[in-house]
């Protein structure tokens, strides 16, 4: 059968398309990414997942691109989904990804859920990263009624407003406009934080290259990170975003551990024709 083989995957309908070039190298340009990201002539994806070849100490490298073609450094909904389905294959209970961002460590939790520890959150203005100096707690930034966010880099620079509604906010208005602030010179995914409890926050996420997504993990991450370095919750909280909840947890070593569900939508094969278009 011809085509390129693919499975579309989402983690609380943050949606992958997810290509194995583990055995046969992929090189898709820009634009062909573009085309299969496209949802109307294309299948549609928040992002695309490429599993390679694990360099050492790895069981799998996982790149990861937007739908405009640029390549992205993390994406926690999407290993996670990367992590199910590896583990499906093996067996294992548990599992090390590498990214551009750093190794990952992947396990099966409760209820058929997975967790991933997502690394160190990193809060250096250098790190995020920002185009000057800045205290990271109170960054200068603002647009209309948003403004002093906290910015953290989970291997993605994010910046997170808090807000009383996070309803209200039009965020697909402001999105854009603060992802591409001369602030952040690899732009930014730009969070919306509304504190439900010390241990429940609503979050909205612009995602840099891509838009709204119902639910971004490494934006929850960053989002919980931000709580609890201001004093607004604890270190543990369940996170709930458009396409549902997801825990997350600040370790007192500094890790960001997130845990949620992943879910396989279909498989299908990509026709030659729409990468030759691209």
């Amino acid at each position: 059968m011809n085509g390129l083989p693919f499975r579309k995957m989402h983690g609380l309908g943050n949606d992958f398309v997810v290509l194995d070039a583990r055995r046969q190298r992929l090189a898709l340009t820009p634009a062909q990414i573009r085309a299969i990201g496209d949802r109307r002539r294309g299948v549609g994806f928040d992002q695309l997942l490429t599993l390679e070849p694990p360099p050492p100490g790895a069981d799998l490298f996982l790149r990861i691109h937007n739908p405009d073609g640029s390549e992205a450094g993390a994406c926690g909904n999407g290993t996670r989904c990367v992590a199910a389905l590896a583990m499906a294959e093996s067996g294992a209970r548990s599992l090390k990804i590498a990214t551009v961002a750093g190794l990952l460590d992947a396990q099966a939790a409760a209820d058929g859920r997975v967790a991933v520890d997502m690394g160190p959150a990193r809060t250096d203005w250098r790190d995020i990263p920002l185009a000057r100096a800045m205290d990271t707690l109170h960054v200068d930034l603002a647009a209309e009624d948003l403004r002093d966010p906290v910015c953290t880099s989970m291997g993605n620079p994010h910046a997170s407003f808090f807000v009383a509604d996070a309803e209200r906010v039009d965020l697909a208005r402001l999105g854009p406009r603060l992802e591409r602030d001369p602030l952040f010179p690899e732009r930014a995914n730009i969070g919306i934080v509304q504190v439900l409890a010390r241990d429940a926050l609503r979050v909205r996420v612009w995602e840099r290259g891509a838009g709204i997504t119902l639910a971004c993990g490494s934006g929850a991450c960053a989002a919980l990170v931000a709580a609890a370095r201001r004093g607004l919750s604890e270190r543990r909280a369940r996170v709930v975003m458009d396409g549902g909840p997801l825990e997350i947890e600040w370790r007192a070593d500094g890790h960001v551990l997130m845990t949620g569900p992943t879910a396989t939508s279909f498989e299908g094969r990509l026709d030659s024709n729409l990468l030759a278009l691209a």
